[in-house]
């Protein structure tokens, strides 16, 4: 595996993410944000934390794959969402967990979850950007 996960024993550890990766591979794959578009470019879920996190992370899934790609690989995920409060947490487990479950994802990278007034499109209510590398 080009990505080893860490959890260091002087850092908490987060059921969601690891604190630390280290990448070994030779090729990185940079992520442009995937947002919760299909392949029309038509929104999914609107006004849907959940729905849209589940739509947002399985087009992460997408663009991983065609570069060769699977979550083990990612080195990193940043993930925008819009007008951010700790109560909107459920919501983005629930639409992570079910694209989790589809895609088979195991590995949980270093994450950060950032709060932000607005995207590109009001409807839009996450954005998901990531970094991996492959062997």
């Amino acid at each position: 595996m080009p990505v080893e996960l860490i959890h260091p024993s002087d850092l908490f550890r987060s059921e969601h993410y690891a604190q630390v990766a280290v990448a070994t591979g030779t090729r990185t794959v940079y992520l442009a944000g995937q947002v919760a578009y299909d392949e029309h470019q038509r929104l999914v879920g609107t006004g849907d934390l959940a729905a849209q996190t589940e739509q947002a992370t399985l087009n992460v899934g997408r663009a991983l794959a065609a570069a060769g790609a699977t979550f083990a690989d990612v080195a990193k995920l940043t993930i925008y969402v819009t007008r951010w409060t700790p109560e909107r947490m459920p919501e983005f487990v629930a639409g992570f967990a079910r694209a989790a479950q589809r895609l088979g994802i195991a590995s949980r990278p270093p994450t950060s979850l950032i709060g932000v007034q607005v995207l590109y499109d009001p409807e839009i209510l996450i954005e998901i950007e990531g970094i991996a590398v492959l062997p």
